[in-house]
């Protein structure tokens, strides 16, 4: 059966890294900084630029992307802020609540489905890349902001944002691909052993952050949460889809990167501003975990639809 083949296939092994990475950090309290470091200074800018550098690339698949990209936003920011009016929740709540479901792993966790779902193919990739990048800034801005953090806090995630080195990278890999620059084979081979070594990191990384996550059977906005970001979020991305007219792997990439759990970013701002970070850490888990059904679904979906 397909549904099967996909799990043991695509999700299976991405859940076998998270696993001993969890296991790793249980056993030796692996350096959670460090390894964020690594992720976001080392590993993603390589493998942001290598693969637009080396992909079939055009201006007018980023305008698509972005296109896209803002509308299902938009529509899910829409989406949460009734929810949250209805369920009369406070500020602090409110702001976890949206962040949950705006800001999804689309990078250790989303890079890796993507590159087992279409079998390393460069299109694709480049595809959930540039989703990655974005969701990079919009977490560094809106997801701080949407906390309400006090103005030095807003000034430290501004200057945090332009230190973000995904984002020079991914200007770095347009301009060099639309440009036809060839790189000499010394500069581009250290950033392909870079970009190799991202996706197992990532999961690592990933699992480690995960196992410090305490899971409580509680609060509607949990359920909440999960029930928009993994099943009604690829649902109003099919439907943005639909509406922009894409089709083919841009289609399919796109259904499939809308239905990522949330992202483990979303945590640690909220930690980092002490506001319900054990409900952020609650709802990252549990999508985490209930994400291993639900992606299944959506790239069958996504294979079917498109």
């Amino acid at each position: 059966m397909e549904i099967i083949f996909i799990f043991l296939n695509i999700i299976v092994p991405v859940f076998i890294l998270i696993g001993l990475g969890a296991w790793m950090h249980i056993k030796f309290r692996l350096d959670l900084y460090t390894l964020a470091k690594l992720n976001i200074y080392f590993l993603s800018p390589g493998f942001v630029l290598v693969n637009l550098y080396e992909s079939s690339f055009s201006l007018d698949l980023l305008g698509q992307i972005f296109l896209f990209f803002s509308i299902f936003i938009v529509s899910l920011y829409v989406l949460v802020q009734i929810v949250g009016k209805i369920g009369r929740y406070k500020k602090s709540v409110r702001g976890v609540f949206t962040n949950s479901v705006l800001l999804y792993n689309s990078g250790n966790y989303g890079v890796p489905v993507n590159d087992l779902a279409f079998k390393q193919d460069p299109f694709a990739a480049t595809v959930q890349v540039i989703i990655m990048t974005f969701q990079n800034v919009l977490s560094y801005t809106f997801g701080v902001f949407s906390l309400r953090a006090v103005e030095e806090g807003k000034l430290k995630a501004l200057t945090g944002l332009l230190r973000m080195p995904a984002i020079y990278a991914m200007a770095a890999g347009v301009l060099l691909n639309v440009s036809n620059v060839q790189l000499p084979e010394f500069v581009i081979k250290p950033g392909e052993y870079i970009a190799n070594a991202m996706i197992g990191i990532a999961l690592l990384t990933l699992g480690a952050q995960v196992a410090q996550l305490k899971f409580k059977l509680k609060l509607l906005v949990v359920y909440l949460s999960l029930m928009i970001r993994l099943l009604l979020g690829p649902v109003i991305a099919f439907f943005i889809i639909v509406l922009l007219g894409y089709d083919g792997l841009l289609a399919q990439a796109l259904l499939i990167s809308s239905g990522m759990p949330s992202s483990v970013n979303s945590a640690i701002i909220s930690q980092e501003y002490n506001n319900e970070p054990e409900l952020a850490a609650q709802i990252v888990l549990s999508s985490t975990i209930f994400s291993m059904i639900t992606v299944t679904l959506t790239i069958f979906a996504a294979q079917q639809l498109f």
